[in-house]
């Protein structure tokens, strides 16, 4: 194997991964189209498991997990009501597990609005799916 070898092999396979990885995204974009999920579970929803008649999966229906949605309501509420950082210690104070089942983070509530990630910056919880 030469040097010439090398750099096409690592070419090919540079390109063979944007090309699945753009395949993936319109998947996911199909997917969203038609009111499915795009992938992952968020905190307040559980998988639906469901087969069609033939036997093959039905993925991407999600369903409320009220226990989780109570909790998100207070998070949302305590947010209008003022508060911020001390939500995240007094949901760990209450021993409410977080969203892995380990304790909550003010980044976790908060997140980063630019990428659009945290609790309050998450669309899913006013009805978009993303």
């Amino acid at each position: 194997m030469t040097h010439l070898h090398v750099g096409l092999k690592g070419t090919t396979n540079a390109l063979f991964l944007k090309d699945l990885a753009d395949k993936r995204r319109c998947g996911l974009r199909g997917r969203v189209g038609d009111g499915k999920s795009g992938g992952g579970l968020c905190f307040g929803y559980d998988v639906v498991k469901q087969f069609a008649p033939n036997g093959q999966p039905i993925r991407g229906d999600r369903t409320i997990n009220e226990a989780e949605a109570a909790v998100m309501r207070r998070i949302f509420a305590d947010y209008i009501a003022g508060k911020s950082r001390a939500i995240a210690f007094e949901l760990n104070k209450e021993g409410m597990p977080g969203t892995q089942g380990t304790e909550w983070g003010p980044s976790t509530i908060h997140g980063n609005p630019k990428r659009g990630v945290g609790i309050l910056n998450n669309g899913l919880y006013i009805g978009r799916l993303v």
